[in-house]
């Protein structure tokens, strides 16, 4: 199984590699590869040494499969270079994720909507993956009919130059800003850049990636993305509206049996889910699951991830895994 890494050099692509190793995902050739300039740089997989190759290089190398975490533009251009040479390309970016030729996988989901003729596999946003992984089971069961979140969302979502600049603000040190405003101490609330109708791209990917994934138009999604000074993941506030009546015992034995999940949910014990905990782990964590008194089959809960692993590279090697367990690769 010969994988290529785009984007391996980066904040994601690093962790792609670290969660290829710990999973001992089947790699028989590693192929890093990066922008021109990192092309020649070195980078160590299972203690040995591997040279970061360009693009060009990589398609002529026709792996079997391409983790892409290298932006959107990069995304474009290249993706169906790679799919033409017969490698699936699993791409991290927002380039395809609505495309309605391509298919947007959380595997515990909808992986089995996966064939050998998907060469090009849309990873979702990592705010989203986490939400509809705690929405999914409860839709099959409840049906839902409305869903209002708030996010609280790691710097590490916008990239090096965010950790950067809160390190730089911690020590009292003047640097480049990833942001227009000072990050520590404070919260921005925004998330990417702002469309026409006032929201941002983060807050509408979480409106439109959830509707494809749980392939209901008819869910009733709207978003508040902020952005905190945290390096763990992202937490977010959901309140989901059913169309049926639930009881909160069993939303948490649903929610307890549900793959990938872990629910932390002991209050006695001052036990839920908290980025400190979350980060460097690959599960999704629900807790503070209790009825909305302020309206009927409505429930509130508290859902944490690593938004590098379940959101980013642990959710794109799944996709991997699932491929090569199928035989669709």
């Amino acid at each position: 199984m010969r994988i290529a890494v785009v984007g391996a050099t980066g904040m994601v692509g690093e962790v792609v590699l670290q969660v290829l190793a710990e999973r001992n995902f089947p790699v028989t050739e590693l192929i890093p590869v990066a922008s021109e300039r990192s092309v020649g740089k070195q980078i160590e997989y299972k203690g040995q040494k591997y040279t970061v190759v360009g693009l060009q290089t990589a398609v002529d190398m026709k792996a079997d499969i391409a983790v892409f975490s290298a932006g959107g533009e990069t995304s474009l251009e290249w993706a169906p270079k790679f799919a033409a040479a017969g490698t699936t390309v699993i791409d991290n970016s927002s380039a395809w994720r609505m495309d309605p030729t391509k298919k947007l996988i959380v595997p515990e989901i909808n992986a089995n909507e996966l064939t050998k003729e998907d060469k090009i596999i849309a990873n979702p946003n990592c705010s989203t993956i986490q939400m509809v992984l705690a929405l999914a089971p409860l839709h099959k069961k409840y049906n839902i009919k409305r869903v209002v979140v708030s996010t609280y969302q790691s710097i590490t979502g916008t990239g090096v130059k965010a950790v950067r600049q809160l390190e730089n603000e911690y020590a009292g040190v003047d640097g480049e800003l990833a942001y227009k405003y000072q990050i520590h101490r404070n919260a921005i609330p925004q998330c990417d850049s702002f469309e026409e109708n006032g929201y941002t791209k983060e807050e509408m990917k979480l409106v439109n990636e959830t509707k494809k994934i749980l392939s209901d138009n008819t869910i009733a999604v709207t978003a508040t993305a902020v952005r905190v000074p945290i390096v763990g993941g992202h937490s977010e506030a959901i309140n989901v509206e059913f169309s049926t009546a639930f009881e909160v015992d069993e939303v948490r034995t649903i929610l307890e049996n549900t793959e990938g999940i872990v629910v932390q949910d002991n209050l006695k014990e001052f036990e839920y889910p908290m980025p400190l905990y979350a980060h460097g782990k690959n599960d999704v964590f629900v807790g503070r699951i209790r009825r909305d008194e302020s309206q009927p089959n409505t429930l509130n809960m508290w859902v944490v991830a690593d938004n590098l692993r379940k959101g980013a590279a642990t959710n794109t090697i799944q996709i991997a895994e699932y491929l090569v367990a199928n035989a669709l690769v």
